[in-house]
């Protein structure tokens, strides 16, 4: 067996789909085959600025019902960088040392974080500086993580939009209309394209593809000649009109994010060909609910590799999905590898093959 660990785990970043799955594999792997101990860190790197770090023991018992649960038992955050950490007097402070004091604290001999790019970039950057054992794992419904085919959370999401384009067709065969599914992808087209083919959708319009709104009216025409008096259109909410420019919605409190190019398309389709129009904007709903079969099994598969590249002391990697595999590749690579959706792939030839208009 060795030496009795002491491991941490935390989610960061935006929740989804699957992360319970992840900290029940690796809690099931490191007390039952290696007799160590799991500290479950709340809110992210939050939990370890606080004092005392604001942590608690999991085991078999407590997360043996995680399986299914949406979302995160742990809690996450994806706010406040901990280089520039936004304090109460509206300072910013580098809070990084106090991260690293607090995984000392705990005495912890390894941490498993569990993010998307953005989130492990920041959590390996603290682990170099405090020369921290890191093991990373892949998240998000994005699935946008350089050197793996598949991120936590993604699955499940597109489930969610393939549901909601096979209710929505009913309703736009109904009245006549064109209907717009505006789905998530801060940047790329994943979910967009995946559930576009598996929706049935007409039009599916990707970041990664420039399109011109002629070429949407056109094939709305088109169908319209055929008799086909409706047509699903999904768009990533990262799609830019038809200037180059991206839609933003401010909230309340002055935050800008991505949202609202649905409707600047259904506005815009509706002058150039006369039809009637609606959008629907999933939002969050496509990161809730309970995880898909997939999901459950990658994420079972990635918590107990993360656990045995921790007993092999194999540290500054991410577990990757590669070619129905789980193996180890350098974080480096994987945070600086942005994967889009590959315009000469797979999906991007289906799709045209079915005729779906990519709007190019």
């Amino acid at each position: 067996m060795g030496e009795q660990k002491c491991i941490g785990i935390l989610t960061s970043g935006g929740d989804c789909a699957g992360l319970n799955a992840v900290i029940r594999a690796v809690v099931y792997r490191a007390t039952a085959t290696y007799n160590w101990k799991v500290m479950g860190i709340r809110q992210a790197t939050n939990g370890l600025m606080s004092r005392p770090p604001q942590a608690i023991p999991l085991n078999i018992e407590k997360v043996d019902s995680w399986l299914t649960i949406g979302g995160t038992m742990l809690g996450t955050t994806n706010k406040g960088n901990p280089f520039a950490f936004p304090m109460a007097d509206g300072t910013v402070r580098d809070r990084s040392d106090d991260i690293i004091q607090g995984y000392h604290q705990l005495g912890l001999d390894a941490l498993i974080g569990i993010g998307g790019d953005g989130s492990l970039a920041i959590l390996r950057k603290i682990a170099l500086e405090g020369n921290l054992n890191l093991v990373a794992i892949p998240k998000t419904i994005d699935n946008d993580v350089g050197v793996t085919e598949r991120s936590i959370g993604f699955d499940t999401a597109v489930n969610i939009a393939t549901e909601a384009l096979d209710r929505l067709h009913f309703t736009a065969a109904s009245h006549s209309r064109v209907i717009i599914v505006e789905v998530m992808g801060r940047d790329a087209g994943h979910i967009a394209i995946s559930a576009g083919i598996a929706g049935g959708a007409d039009i599916i319009l990707i970041p990664e593809i420039p399109y011109k709104i002629s070429q949407i009216c056109a094939k709305i025409q088109e169908r319209q000649d055929r008799g086909k008096t409706y047509c699903l259109i999904v768009v990533a909410e990262a799609v830019r009109t038809e200037a180059g420019e991206l839609v933003m919605h401010t909230n309340r409190l002055g935050q800008s994010r991505l949202g609202g190019i649905g409707q600047y398309l259904a506005d815009t389709i509706s002058e150039c060909s006369g039809a009637e129009t609606r959008v629907t904007v999933l939002g969050h709903t496509q990161r809730g609910g309970t995880p898909s079969s997939l999901e459950r099994l990658i994420a079972s598969a990635f918590g107990v590799a993360a656990v045995d590249l921790i007993a092999e002391e194999k540290y500054d990697c991410m577990v990757s999905w590669q070619q129905r595999e789980v193996v180890s590749v350098p974080l480096e690579d994987a945070i600086s590898k942005y994967r889009p959706v590959d315009f000469n792939g797979t999906l991007v030839k289906t799709a045209r093959g079915l005729g779906i208009c990519l709007g190019d």
